[in-house]
């Protein structure tokens, strides 16, 4: 067997490299040599005993830990699984709300080219003779003007509306991010922390 597939091997049995491996090794020679001593006094046996005792409980810790640990990373795994969906949803609104917002601009567009051809005919219609029917077309196209003007106005409302919510939503996404990128820090942290205090 190579040198490299010893230690590739090495390293999956010694769980996350506190020397489990080396740990259990001891464990397993102390406990037959033990078990085959026959004139060993009882104070080394007891001695012996206890500390076989010690070594199967850092055993024991170290099973829980490396658990807790699984179970730790399943749940940061769930967490961000969510947390992606939520994010990739918003995304999606935020697509929508930016098409909507297009459309929205464009209809204002052409409201604002019509309000200027309606003021060009309105100052040619205002130029001609004062005439019954030239007063009554004048007064419909001022009444269209101003529902125009209205349904510009609302249009410009919806499109700063929904320009607000995508900078809300965008703000939002980065401060996720750097929610996660800190959650992460701290993780690394906690782990090298828990890996000195196992190793002294």
């Amino acid at each position: 067997m190579a040198d490299e597939d010893v230690i590739r091997r090495r390293l999956l049995i010694d769980g996350d490299g506190t020397g489990d491996d080396r740990r259990l090794n001891v464990l397993l020679k102390t406990l037959i040599k033990w078990s085959n001593s026959t004139d060993e006094k009882p104070e080394e046996s007891k001695a012996t005993h206890d500390r076989m005792l010690a070594q199967l409980a850092q055993c024991e810790f170290a099973v829980t830990k490396s658990q807790l640990g699984s179970e730790m990373m399943a749940a940061e795994l769930k967490s961000y699984e969510a947390l992606s969906k939520i994010l990739e949803n918003g995304i999606e609104v935020a697509k929508g709300n930016i098409e909507k917002s297009k459309a929205d601009l464009t209809q204002a567009k052409t409201v604002r080219k019509n309000r200027i051809e309606y003021d060009v005919l309105a100052k040619v219609i205002s130029e001609q003779p004062d005439r019954k029917e030239t007063l009554e077309r004048l007064s419909t196209l001022k009444m269209e003007l101003s529902s125009l003007e209205g349904t510009r106005q609302q249009l410009e409302s919806r499109l700063s509306l929904r320009k607000k919510q995508f900078h809300v939503l965008v703000t939002s996404i980065h401060q996720l991010q750097a929610l996660l990128d800190e959650n992460d820090d701290i993780e690394i942290t906690s782990d090298d922390v828990e890996m000195k205090e196992v190793s002294i």
